[in-house]
């Protein structure tokens, strides 16, 4: 049990840095092939770990799967001649370097910004960079997109495809590519840690080590002159922000406690301090984008000394310069929650009018839970229950199920 679940952190520590290192050596025209051996060799590690894990995992799992690629590659008579090089060449010294720590971190750039190259169809590019920096399964792709897991497959597919026809280069680009790609990198990363702060499995609502891995590869951006922009910083802001609450949304019996009941004893101050500092850095020009106002907003409620003391005023106006820059009905959704917070009931059914609750995909038991609190806060029991019924039915966390029927018991008891 202990080595599965050390493997388990491992893969999804170590997935995207081991395939970024072996496509560095092997090319990405290897890419199907450097896949296969990573998902080998941790195979493998679950039968050579029994009882005996190696003083060194992470070096013992990069090595197997470099020694596994150059095993199937052995099967091409092609590969040959090259592969005779990389095992006794000169340029088996040039290799292990690549191993060295800001080498790794070089590597896993790369390959971000390879997995976002515009050569590839933009809906193909997350779903891939989703498989190849963070191994992310197919299931929980499609969870994390809202699509078919055949659907998933296809993109894939069609991705690898395309960096095999159009000979994609494993490179960080220059100039106005640069700005152009990194924007999607950075939505690729907030998808990771958006995954990982509210899941969208059934059995798990917070998944700490995808918000880890997403913390890592944002701060991976902060490291390079050329990534280090202000909307990199104020990702990095918004996950410390994020991440400092993290022990304090479920208590030990998984259950979900609200941002009103939350121990704020519990909030990791550190990382809010980081946040704040990064928050400086990426407010330092004129131009704020989606994530500097998320950030904001997310900074203000870790700035409250308790839910009583939140500004709820200023978490409105940041929304609301938030959804002038991207009408979302996600937006309208959490300004309606704020108006309830400021008794501005009129302006909280104004919002929830507005909103298509359709269009929130598996989050639309969101719509309903809030319609509900809304009816609750106007005095109509009976619209509070029809809504938060609708909501109970649709939800497909165990945690938020059993969260949903607790405030429908608190409900019925007033």
């Amino acid at each position: 049990m202990i080595q599965q679940k050390m493997i388990d952190h491992l893969f999804r520590h170590q997935y995207g840095k081991m395939v970024s290192i072996l496509t560095r050596i092997f090319g990405l025209q290897h890419l199907q092939t450097i896949e296969d051996a990573v998902q080998d060799t941790f195979i493998n590690a679950i039968k050579a770990w029994q009882g005996n894990i190696p003083e060194n995992p992470e070096a013992w799992l990069t090595m197997s799967a470099k020694n596994r690629v150059l095993d199937l590659f052995r099967k091409f008579s092609a590969e040959d001649k090259r592969i005779a090089k990389i095992v006794t060449g000169a340029e088996t010294i040039a290799i292990n370097e690549l191993f060295l720590e800001h080498e790794v971190d070089d590597s896993v750039l790369r390959m971000i910004f390879a997995a976002c190259n515009p050569i590839l169809n933009s809906k193909d590019q997350i779903a891939f960079a989703l498989k190849t920096i963070s191994g992310f399964s197919g299931k929980e792709i499609a969870t994390a997109l809202l699509l078919k897991e055949e659907t998933v497959k296809k993109r894939l597919t069609r991705a690898r495809k395309n960096i095999q026809e159009g000979q994609i280069a494993f490179e960080i680009p220059a100039g106005a590519e640069l700005e152009h790609r990194l924007h999607r990198v950075l939505e690729v990363i907030y998808l990771i840690f958006n995954e990982g702060f509210h899941s969208n499995r059934k059995d798990i609502l917070i998944r700490e080590e995808l918000c880890g891995e997403a913390m890592r590869l944002a701060k991976t951006l902060l490291t390079n002159p050329f990534t280090a922009t202000p909307n990199s910083y104020a990702v990095f802001a918004l996950f410390c922000f994020q991440s400092a609450r993290l022990s304090s949304k479920i208590n030990s019996q998984k259950e979900i406690i609200s941002l009103k009941d939350q121990d704020r004893s519990k909030w990791h101050r550190p990382l809010i301090a980081l946040g704040h500092r990064n928050m400086e850095k990426a407010v330092a020009g004129e131009n704020y984008g989606y994530y500097h106002y998320e950030a904001a907003i997310a900074a203000q409620h870790a700035l409250a000394s308790s839910y009583a003391s939140t500004d709820w005023d200023k978490i409105l106006m940041w929304y609301q310069r938030l959804n002038t820059l991207e009408n979302s009905p996600f937006n309208l959704l959490n300004m309606a929650v704020v108006q309830i917070q400021r008794g501005d009931l009129p302006a909280a059914r104004e919002l929830l009018e507005k909103i298509n609750p359709n269009l929130l995909e598996q989050r639309a038991y969101l719509y309903y839970g809030t319609y509900a609190e809304y009816a609750l806060h106007i005095g109509n029991k009976t619209l509070a229950l029809k809504y938060i019924d609708q909501a109970i039915t649709m939800v497909r966390n165990d945690a938020e199920l059993k969260y949903l029927r607790k405030k429908k018991s608190e409900y019925e008891a007033t």
